[in-house]
């Protein structure tokens, strides 16, 4: 027998990061890039959809996983984190660390926002450049027509 319960607000739906990763992996084939895994993040930092391509090595997942939670962790895409942390291996380190490494702070991981600009979720990418991995990130969003940014004040839709 069932059990009534409450259920949990969804603000970032399966069919939404079906279509992230549909829209993404279109992107990709479509510049001709090599086959790469992508990875949907809802805003609690749970997988709510992810795809590796056929040939994508393995490794390729914990690395989108990673950009993903970097974005999503800090609020601003995993590049930036990169960018802005250059000279300080040493906070970038502790946060590996306090993330059990789920932080990738190179090019590729790009929040997903709501209407009001709050970060709902984001999408890692791994398996191309970083500046590439980053751009099919945001062409997924694009394709679920979502909204993403890469800083407050940067470039954002």
């Amino acid at each position: 027998m069932a059990m009534n319960i409450f259920m949990c607000s969804v603000q970032l739906s399966r069919e939404q990061a079906r279509a992230i990763l549909d829209g993404a992996r279109a992107r990709a084939r479509k510049v001709g890039l090599p086959p790469l895994t992508l990875v949907v993040l809802d805003g609690g930092g749970h997988v709510v959809a992810a795809e590796r391509e056929d040939g994508c090595a393995p490794l390729r997942f914990p690395v989108a996983q990673g950009k993903a939670h970097a974005a999503l962790g800090m609020g601003i895409a995993s590049g930036i984190i990169g960018e802005r942390n250059i000279e300080r291996p040493a906070f970038l380190a502790s946060v590996a660390a306090a993330s059990k490494g789920h932080f990738v702070p190179v090019a590729g991981g790009v929040p997903i926002l709501d209407g009001e600009q709050c970060v709902i979720g984001a999408v890692g990418v791994s398996g191309a450049s970083s500046e590439e991995d980053q751009q099919v990130a945001i062409a997924g969003i694009k394709a679920a027509d979502l909204h993403w940014g890469l800083a407050p004040g940067g470039e954002e839709h």
